[in-house]
């Protein structure tokens, strides 16, 4: 399972692009539904992904005015930069707006986007946002025997089972600390204040809290002590079952779960299982608290969960060199009963972009980041759209303002994104990488591309062994630096891997100590081998004996994947 993660509306944006901070629609741009051609998704497939996450697709609030086509206008106060959150979301039986060239056939267009993305081979997920709405949440196309979010909640009760907000009752929300862009008049007035997305159950949500959002109630009492009322089966449980179901029945293959663990996980357990007995769908879920990983996958019934605690935060630390290299092996230890259920990333949306000056200031220099992430393991990865020419996230763009982040919040023109939206496959000729990419775009471009197609060619990465070799090279012998250097092995059927990635500045050529228990585990043969890196194509041959030394060498801020034929 190779994602691509694209933001919907920045891939490719191009006119008119003026690229204006705090810019409007008009005067940014922004990227539609149609602009996935059936050769770009080709493009995408050919690279070595299997599913693609759209990430913004449902309908959220938003600045610009689409009242025209009955969609209810927000109120700006209430919404963080022009093109607002994906993550605030306002109709979830809707799309975003934005992303259609026809607002009126803007589901029509999404069900064609589904239908290419198919034909190319490639698995659609989108985002289920099951946390929080956007305060000004009403859906317009909600299915006639829908009852809509909070329609029958009584909102003189702070909790209630029956109820699908929290309230705080009897205090107007307070919106002085709103970061209001710019934007003088009419305040905006909510009473009762409802509690705030981020779990905030008072009526004075700070500018740094998620007060463009309301927090949904699945019949937990936070401020009663956290008593849970589950029996009956609150509504919100209802509702949300149904909203899934509605998806799924449109075709998305998987859904990737918005902040899952601020949801029970007795919800979970419920709504997976219910949209799993009608439709073959995968969750995915973003929980960040390790100690709840193993509740939400045996008993939530996730497919996957976000490994950014573990392997992301460790790799990020490695690459700037701020922690050792060594410490791979206690991350993967740490989940190694659930190994297979891990998702990994260098970069999504919320994460710092690896060639910013906030991260490293060079995408190159994650290239043994990457190698890792991709082979110590038989689960998924993930790429942000960007990452795999070095996107820098530098640009202040308005409300997302100069962070290492490609903006969530704006509407903006990405170089990168337009140039990968250029890129064709089996264009004879025309629109190849090398005539649109730098040459160190083109070189990451190269390394992305021959990571990704291994992970689905090779039968030892696919579901081969794997075999950490640092336990017994932690003695910095024979040039190996554990600081730096991470080594493992991989077996398959016939083949035995041995990769070496090199996190240091300078090129490497070191010994690697490979223990009797290797040669047991793996059941390798000793002698010299005629062997192949099969990231780069050089050729080269190396001598494997128990617990001797393997001499490898490896270039600065690089990985090799030797591969000896056994």
């Amino acid at each position: 399972m190779n994602i691509y993660q694209v933001f919907t509306r920045l891939y490719g944006a191009w006119s008119p692009a003026q690229n204006l901070p705090n810019g409007t629609i008009e005067s940014n741009g922004v990227a539609k539904f149609n602009d996935f051609t059936t050769d770009r998704l080709q493009r995408i497939k050919d690279f070595g992904f299997s599913h693609v996450w759209f990430t913004g697709v449902l309908e959220h609030a938003t600045q610009t005015d689409y009242s025209h086509y009955g969609i209810r206008p927000d109120h700006p106060w209430i919404v963080k930069g022009r093109a607002g959150s994906p993550y605030a979301i306002k109709d979830y039986f809707d799309v975003d707006p934005d992303l259609a060239e026809d607002v009126s056939q803007r589901m029509a267009e999404f069900e064609a986007l589904v239908e290419r993305t198919h034909k190319a081979g490639l698995k659609v997920v989108i985002d289920f946002v099951p946390n929080h709405v956007a305060r000004s949440y009403h859906s317009d196309v909600a299915p006639k025997d829908f009852e809509d979010l909070g329609v029958n909640d009584d909102d003189e009760m702070a909790f209630s089972p029956r109820n699908n907000f929290y309230y705080c009752w009897g205090e107007p929300l307070h919106t002085e600390s709103f970061v209001h862009n710019g934007h003088g008049g009419i305040p905006y007035i909510e009473y009762p204040a409802k509690a705030t997305g981020n779990d905030v159950f008072h009526a004075w949500p700070g500018p740094n809290d998620w007060y463009e959002t309301i927090k949904l109630n699945y019949g937990v009492d936070y401020n009663g002590g956290g008593a849970q009322h589950f029996d009956p089966i609150p509504s919100t449980w209802q509702k949300m079952t149904d909203i899934l179901l509605f998806w799924a029945a449109k075709g998305v293959d998987a859904f990737r779960c918005d902040m899952a663990e601020m949801v029970p996980v007795y919800f979970w357990q419920h709504a997976i299982a219910k949209v799993k007995a009608k439709y073959e769908v995968q969750f995915i879920a973003e929980v960040y608290n390790p100690n709840l990983y193993r509740s939400y996958i045996h008993h939530g019934g996730f497919d996957y969960l976000y490994d950014k605690v573990g392997l992301y935060d460790t790799l990020r630390a490695v690459i700037c060199k701020n922690a050792p290299a060594s410490n791979i092996t206690s991350v993967w230890q740490s989940t190694d009963d659930i190994k297979e259920y891990m998702l990994y990333f260098l970069e999504n949306h919320d994460e710092q972009r690896i060639a910013s000056d906030f991260f490293c200031g060079d995408a190159n220099k994650a290239i043994p980041a990457l190698a890792v992430a991709a082979f110590i393991g038989n689960n998924p990865l993930m790429v942000y759209a960007g990452q795999e020419i070095g996107e820098k996230g530098m640009d202040a763009e308005g409300f997302s303002g100069k962070d290492g982040r490609t903006t969530i919040f704006d509407y903006w023109s990405v170089s990168s994104l337009r140039k990968l939206a250029l890129i064709s496959s089996g264009a004879k000729g025309k629109n190849v990488p090398n005539k649109i990419l730098t040459d160190k775009e083109l070189y990451l471009y190269k390394c992305y591309e021959s990571v990704l197609r291994l992970r689905n060619i090779n039968q030892a990465l696919r579901e081969g062994l794997f075999y950490d070799l640092m336990y017994v090279n932690y003695d910095g012998s024979e040039g190996f630096d554990p600081q730096r250097h991470f080594a493992f092995l991989r077996r398959g059927k016939d083949e035995l891997l041995l990769c070496v990635a090199n996190f240091s500045d300078k090129d490497a050529d070191c010994g690697v100590r490979i223990p009797m228990h290797a040669f047991d585990f793996l059941s390798m043969t000793s002698g010299n081998f005629s062997t192949e890196d099969i990231l780069s194509g050089e050729k080269t041959s190396i001598t494997l004996i128990p617990d001797a030394f393997t001499q490898v060498k490896v270039g600065a801020n690089k990985a090799v994947l030797l591969s000896v034929k056994c």
